[in-house]
């Protein structure tokens, strides 16, 4: 059939006038969907994200757009199948379109990485008033964080907000803040604080951590400073006052009880922070996601300096052991994901790897076992296994997350017989150091011999470290009950 235009559709004139769509859309602006999107299975977008996008198609080419609700129902008649869901945390959820996702080698994905992520932190702090959080923490203040009046956002920053409703496609907005746990003084009370103040900080704190939690779900991350400030008196709202005041907060702030109890609440917090920005380590972020994370996790610990300056020292002692520990990982996973993406391209290289099995072939690996055998004390029949299982899984030409399912089992296989035992810990970090210096016996050995594939080794090398210790933090966490979060913040408390 012929479309719009008289040119060869894949929209025959017919389907078109069924669903009204005859005047107010071109065949380009349909064919402009079906190029830049597709359906997937597991993946979603914000619908507000595919209605951005749409709106500046229209403005570059000189279209008069539709409205929102005549859009979704192209999009829905286009892509057949669609589901909607409700995502995100509890009032603050956002309708997404399930089944849906930008193509890969879409110009939309360039056109969102090139935008200048961070802009929106130079608009003053009145014109993000459209997020919810804001209102939450800042409801009396002087300053209106609350907008009265409708706000009407300009051009930058509705290019900012196309972004951050972009981004959102790579992280887990769904994830909810778990459950704390009661906050008990027993017969550390020595003060007599009253049942009436762990209630108000109780509730005061989850408040806090749900509305830390709101930016990060928006990325809306320099609004974290203020809710910090706010909830540590650095510029208390007088609802937040009266509810705890000041002079209890910090009678409060030196119980050894709250400070346990505010610690094991920061992990459960972080860790979902973390979950939510970083949902899978191997999956590619947008570069600028990336450089605002790792802004981000910079500014962490001065931010929180500076909203306790008032603080008992121990209580600011056991936040930024907290704090350091969420930003050290926020780094950690960002480096990894980059790692990652540039392995991905190694591995995906037949004549890379057919050069990296030849040099492996002439690796003295019973030489690099005389030498680490004395250190590491390992079974050799152990070694033998993972190294012919190494370079079988290399020859196979294995994709990065065979790759990593593989990693995943030599961690299973190893720290088997310590599973339930005290002992479990210490030999997961064994097992780090040994892992980190055979791979270092096998670097060496391939520099010596001026292996052609060095550079392959050393980045792969990198990559599978990084995994490791990721592999063994969680493996860690899941035998002593901890947060991967948690195992960080007592290494930085120590």
């Amino acid at each position: 059939d012929l479309g719009v235009g008289g040119k060869m559709s894949l929209f025959p004139v017919p389907f078109m006038m069924r669903f009204g769509f005859e005047k107010r859309f071109s065949f380009f602006q349909l064919q402009w969907l079906l190029d830049n999107y597709e359906t997937a299975e597991g993946v979603s977008l914000p619908r507000s994200t595919l209605y951005n996008h749409y709106l500046r198609h229209c403005q570059e080419q000189k279209l008069d757009p539709v409205n929102a609700a005549s859009f979704g129902k192209l999009i829905r008649s286009i892509f057949m199948g669609l589901r909607t869901r409700r995502l995100g945390t509890r009032g603050n959820s956002k309708y997404h379109y399930y089944g849906i996702r930008v193509k890969p080698d879409s110009p939309l994905n360039r056109l969102q990485e090139d935008m200048q992520y961070m802009a929106l932190r130079q608009q003053p702090v009145q014109q993000k008033q459209r997020f919810k959080p804001v209102q939450k923490f800042d409801s009396s203040s002087g300053e209106n964080y609350s907008g009265g009046g409708q706000h009407h956002p300009g051009a930058a920053e509705q290019t900012v907000i196309a972004q951050s409703q972009h981004h959102q496609q790579f992280i887990d907005a769904s994830r909810a803040l778990p459950d704390f746990v009661e906050l008990d003084l027993g017969q550390s009370n020595t003060e007599n604080i009253s049942s009436e103040d762990v209630k108000a900080l109780q509730s005061l704190y989850r408040e806090h951590c749900e509305a830390i939690l709101d930016v990060v779900v928006n990325l809306q991350f320099s609004l974290i400073e203020k809710l910090w400030e706010t909830f540590w008196r650095y510029s208390p709202p007088e609802t937040v006052e009266a509810r705890l005041p000041r002079a209890r907060l910090l009678v409060l702030c030196r119980n050894e009880a709250v400070l346990k109890w505010m610690s094991t609440c920061d992990h459960l917090m972080y860790q979902a922070l973390v979950e939510i920005l970083i949902p899978d380590v191997l999956r590619p972020i947008p570069s600028a996601l990336t450089q605002a994370i790792r802004n981000f996790a910079k500014s962490l610990e001065g931010w929180l300096n500076n909203a306790m300056n008032a603080i008992p020292q121990r209580m600011i002692q056991t936040k930024i052991a907290a704090v350091s520990a969420f930003a050290q990982t926020l780094r950690r996973y960002t480096s990894l994901n980059h790692l990652a993406q540039a392995a991905r391209a190694v591995l995906q290289n037949t004549s890379q790897i057919n050069q990296m099995l030849s040099d492996l072939n002439r690796v003295d690996f019973a030489n690099v076992q005389e030498q680490a055998s004395w250190v590491c004390q390992c079974e050799e029949t152990v070694v033998q296994h993972l190294e012919q299982d190494f370079k079988a899984t290399l020859q196979q030409q294995s994709s990065l997350e065979q790759w990593a399912a593989w990693l995943d089992n030599v961690v299973t296989q190893v720290l088997k017989p310590y599973e339930h035992r005290p002992s479990f810990p210490r030999a997961a970090r064994q097992f780090l150091l040994k892992w980190s210096f055979y791979s270092s016996m096998v670097i060496r050995d391939l520099t010596l011999r001026s292996a052609a594939s060095f550079g392959s080794f050393h980045l792969i090398r990198l990559l599978y470290d990084e995994y490791m210790f990721y592999l063994v933090e969680h493996r860690v966490a899941q035998a002593t009950g901890e947060t991967p979060i948690g195992v960080m913040g007592e290494v930085n408390m120590l």
